[in-house]
């Protein structure tokens, strides 16, 4: 029994040719094998989940990926029989009886879907004005207009005198959970742990996502 969700590391973006000779941007998702690490149950926990690890900890010495991981997380490790990992995420299932710990689930999963949703941070852009964060057009840029950037009177006159709720102002943009619906598998390799997809998904290069099959498309 699979899961509904994976993770894997964003790898950068590349382009693809159709049979037509039309450029296709995509994005390559480097999803390396989850290894189920707990098995969360009703009757312990509250609620059925599983816990999977990713991004196993790569150093030459074990007792420095230990000591990177940390005493609570490598008992977790140790019980599961599984290498450390710098990644852990929960995954709601249903039934947990087909789950054993230290089982891996590799890209196959992902076999005959045609398309997934991905979700991941999107990248911090830090405290912008309107014309950034909102697309505002701005004032005249010549003619001394006073206002180039600016957002432009908000308030009103003495009654009621307030600024209403929900103004566009100025505010910190990105770094949000954010997830691309529908893309479109384009390659999935298998030997090389590599996801393909059309189009963009968020956050920068090295950033880890969530893939799962797509919620409202069919594949």
């Amino acid at each position: 029994m699979a899961p509904s969700k994976f993770m894997g590391k964003k790898r950068g973006m590349t382009h693809v040719f159709d049979e037509n000779g039309v450029v296709i941007p995509c994005t390559v998702i480097e999803c390396e094998p989850n290894v189920l690490l707990q098995v969360k149950t009703v009757e312990k926990d509250g609620y059925n989940a599983i816990q999977l690890g990713f991004d196993k900890i790569k150093t030459k010495d074990p007792r420095t990926a230990e000591r990177r991981a940390g005493k609570p997380r490598m008992g977790i490790f140790k019980k599961a029989s599984a290498e450390p990992c710098r990644t852990l995420f929960e995954v709601k299932v249903d039934d947990v009886s087909g789950y054993t710990l230290g089982q891996e689930f590799s890209l196959d999963i992902l076999e005959g879907v045609k398309y997934v949703d991905v979700i991941g941070t999107s990248k911090g852009k830090g405290y912008q004005g309107v014309m950034k964060a909102h697309n505002f057009k701005g004032g005249p840029a010549t003619h001394g207009s006073g206002f180039h950037r600016g957002g432009g009177s908000t308030g009103m006159c003495s009654s009621p005198g307030i600024v209403l709720a929900g103004a566009k102002k100025p505010k910190r943009l990105g770094n949000k959970r954010t997830t691309i619906q529908n893309l479109e598998v384009v390659t999935l390799d298998t030997e090389k742990n590599l996801l393909v997809v059309k189009g963009s998904i968020p956050g920068p290069v090295g950033r880890d996502v969530v893939i799962q099959k797509a919620v409202k498309k069919n594949s």
